[in-house]
């Protein structure tokens, strides 16, 4: 099947437009940044491991300028283009497009990198924009991405669906449903990139309780956007319920509470003619035995 072929549209499960108004919000408070922050420190170290030059970039949809004034820092000859999810100020130092990373603007072949930290586990299809990502790849242009996985919030998760089983003998939907490390390889394949690289990174964050946690993912602007989640205000006999469930099957001996984040790193390259390639079936030079040093034995 080719990759660019899409079997009609993805579910919508993320409200987008709510995401990006509590995103907004977050901005004119004090946001949270410090994932954020991590996830870009780590980004450009890995791609300090790649010695080769990158004259034009795409940053896609990371919620804040950082990773793209991490970028500008490492290399000064680099045309750096944003993808911003909102408004923001000009910078100099890149060229700024306000989009979604759903629906790419830009043609194909215009980067030779194309980098995002922690965007991709909110868009309706993954499958989608990995695509895209692909098809804004020159030959031989490198995509590098980190979303949240499926072991993030996992606490959280479980103590709010104990506590809705205790009082409602029912599960509604309030944590994003991250992807599953083992899938994303094969969604890199599915999008036609060579040479795709997946690993983890887990993150645990310690807070006093479980309103710690829930202040910072709003200060993040990463509380729930799912869009069947329920309309009518959370009670408070449930949330009390949930904070109780977590201290008590989350908290170390000093009384403070676990938070996992799972960060999912992905890399692939468009392909091109020089990069390796597995040997065809039947070509080898040498036989494993002699390759081992060890003596062949033939089974009866």
């Amino acid at each position: 099947m080719d990759p660019m072929q899409q079997n009609g549209p993805a579910p919508r499960i993320f409200d987008r437009d709510l995401m990006r108004r509590r995103m907004a919000r977050a901005r004119r408070g004090q946001p949270e940044t410090f994932l954020l922050e991590r996830a870009v420190e780590d980004l450009c170290e890995r791609l300090g491991a790649v010695l080769r030059p990158f004259p034009r970039v795409l940053d896609a949809s990371t919620p804040t300028p950082a990773l793209a004034a991490a970028l500008a820092r490492l290399s000064e000859q680099r045309a750096i283009t944003r993808l911003a999810p909102l408004d923001e100020p000009d910078d100099p130092r890149w060229r700024t497009v306000v989009g979604d990373e759903e629906a790419l603007p830009f043609a194909a072949e215009s980067f030779e990198l194309v980098v995002s930290a922690l965007a991709l586990q909110s868009v309706n299809d993954l499958p989608g924009a990995l695509i895209q990502m692909r098809r804004a790849l020159a030959p031989d242009g490198l995509l590098m991405a980190c979303l949240l996985g499926g072991q993030t919030l996992r606490e959280l998760r479980e103590a709010f669906a104990t506590a809705e089983e205790e009082l409602t003998s029912g599960i509604s939907p309030r944590v994003a449903p991250f992807a599953d490390v083992r899938d994303l390889g094969s969604l890199l394949q599915r999008a036609g990139l060579a040479l795709p690289v997946t690993d983890v990174d887990t993150v645990t964050v310690r807070y006093s309780d479980m309103f710690g946690l829930l202040r910072d993912l709003r200060a993040m602007g990463a509380t729930n956007a799912l869009n069947e989640r329920l309309r009518r205000p959370l009670p408070r006999a449930l949330l009390m319920r949930a904070a109780q469930v977590y201290a008590e099957r989350f908290s170390d001996t000093d009384g403070r509470v676990r938070a996992t984040f799972e960060i999912i790193w992905l890399s692939g390259w468009a392909p091109h003619e020089s990069q390796q390639k597995p040997l065809a079936p039947g070509s080898a030079k040498m036989r494993l035995a002699d390759a081992l040093g060890a003596q062949e034995q033939k089974l009866k």
